[in-house]
């Protein structure tokens, strides 16, 4: 073996590394520590070059048993699979590939039309639950998501700009949306010199919230339609609904992948009648 050679093999042995150190150079450099806490108490220790595909999805399975392949994938596999290839690249580790686990096709969840909406901020305005109805608007006009609805203060909301600014959405980015009248008026209605810090809609768990709308549909005889899909999937739907088109609608929700908003979000109501109708309209006035 020549002196070259050698050394080489001799300064990779010196430079192996355990899985924890190269967890905590990859958050130093930018990484994101989200779901690492849960994973390091069980591959703390491991030397980078011993981990293989075979044992991190069974650790996968064990710390979330009962979860979808969805969230393994999410919360184990992609924080292991980004701390491995950082390892790699700092040459403390060959490359490692591992598969994800597959993910069963989302169940397409049938969103709040207009006439739903409607029906619950008028059941709203006879319980007397002003906020409520506030919110679900909110949700169903900017696209936010719950955790997002429910965290915004008064001091980021600009009533003259009509923008409400949501602070480390899920994607970790602050996203401004933009407020129709109707929302700014009731809006301001509810904002009866509020303390800046003070929550907007006054949840602070999605549970809760849940709750309140459930209680709602009841009294209102409709059908119900938790958070996400009287929010944020209405607003998919509703908008492209009204002939806008896919990017400006992901844009204006905050959705950053075709896929998922295609694949998850986008449910169209009878997109064969709509089209045909469209086809119509534009044959009669070619006629013309």
């Amino acid at each position: 073996m020549n002196m070259t050679l050698q050394s080489g093999i001799h300064t990779r042995i010196s430079q192996m590394k355990t899985f924890s150190e190269a967890a905590t150079s990859y958050v130093k450099h930018g990484g994101e520590a989200k779901y690492l806490f849960r994973i390091l108490p069980h591959l703390g220790t491991a030397m980078l070059t011993d981990i293989v595909p075979f044992d991190i999805k069974e650790l996968s399975k064990e710390l979330y048993p009962t979860q979808s392949s969805a969230t393994r994938n999410r919360c184990a596999i992609t924080p292991i699979r980004a701390v491995l290839n950082h390892a790699y690249d700092r040459g403390w580790a060959p490359i490692f590939r591992i598969r994800n686990f597959r993910e069963e096709r989302p169940k397409r969840k049938k969103a709040a039309s207009q006439a739903w909406l409607h029906a619950f901020v008028r059941q709203c305005g006879k319980d007397g639950l002003p906020h409520v109805a506030c919110l679900v608007l909110f949700m169903s006009q900017t696209g936010a998501r719950v955790s997002e609805a429910i965290s915004l203060r008064w001091q980021d909301v600009d009533f003259v700009g009509r923008t409400a600014l949501l602070v480390k959405t899920k994607t970790e980015h602050n996203s401004v949306r933009f407020m129709t009248d109707q929302l700014v008026t009731r809006m301001r209605a509810l904002a009866t010199a509020p303390d800046p810090e003070a929550r907007v809609f006054r949840y602070r768990n999605r549970h809760s919230v849940n709750e309140r709308i459930s209680a709602v549909c009841k009294r209102a005889g409709i059908s119900y339609k938790p958070s996400h899909t009287c929010g944020r999937h209405a607003f998919a739907n509703n908008t492209l609904a009204m002939g806008i088109d896919v990017k400006s609608t992901m844009d204006a929700g905050g959705w950053r992948s075709v896929a998922v908003f295609l694949g998850t979000y986008a449910n169209p109501r009878n997109a064969g009648r709509v089209v045909a109708d469209r086809h119509n309209l534009y044959q009669f006035e070619n006629d013309l």
